[in-house]
């Protein structure tokens, strides 16, 4: 009787294991747009929307990406208005995954820490884009000009959700006034 215990109490803690490395398994994987012609990205882009991270803490308003064709990689400049007024910047690169027909690209702002920076939905004139990273922590929906209509910004909010990121989570960015 007592072996016949031990035996449903270790099937219990099994099926117990096998539900818990089921919850916590690597999410599906994620898809990116086919192609990315990298000089048609380049120049400047505006934050709408993101999910909140550590790294861009101290950014309140006014978010702005731009990318630089630079040999091989790719210059990227970030700037941001913080609460006090002043603009932030940080400059890094990024280099294409190959094989992803430039729609992967590893990001590092600091030497030798890279991020992955991934195109999940593009406008075919380039107008707005979804980016994101695989563990869908991290994602911005971004465009060319400051303001985005709400059909379009929910349109890439749904997609996200699609893609298994937390639509509810992402929070809007003001843009009040220009950083140039």
């Amino acid at each position: 009787m007592l072996l016949h215990t031990a035996r449903r109490a270790f099937a219990a803690a099994l099926a117990s294991a096998a539900c818990i490395g089921t919850a916590t398994a690597e999410p599906a994987p994620l898809p990116t747009v086919a192609q990315v012609d990298l000089a048609r990205y380049a120049g400047a882009w505006y934050e709408i929307a993101l999910l909140p991270n550590r790294f861009q803490k101290q950014c309140v308003a006014d978010t702005q990406a731009r990318y630089r064709l630079d040999g091989a990689r790719v210059q990227v400049i970030n700037r941001c208005r913080m609460a006090d007024g002043r603009v932030d910047d940080i400059t890094g690169h990024a280099k294409v995954v190959a094989d992803s027909g430039n729609a992967k690209l590893r990001v590092s702002f600091f030497w030798p820490f890279y991020g992955d920076y991934w195109v999940l939905a593009l406008d075919a004139d380039y107008r707005h884009v979804l980016v994101g990273a695989p563990s869908r922590k991290y994602a911005w929906v971004l465009s060319r000009t400051p303001q985005l209509d709400e059909a379009t910004l929910q349109a890439l909010l749904d997609r996200a959700a699609a893609l298994g990121f937390d639509k509810a989570a992402f929070q809007r960015t003001p843009q009040t006034q220009p950083l140039d």
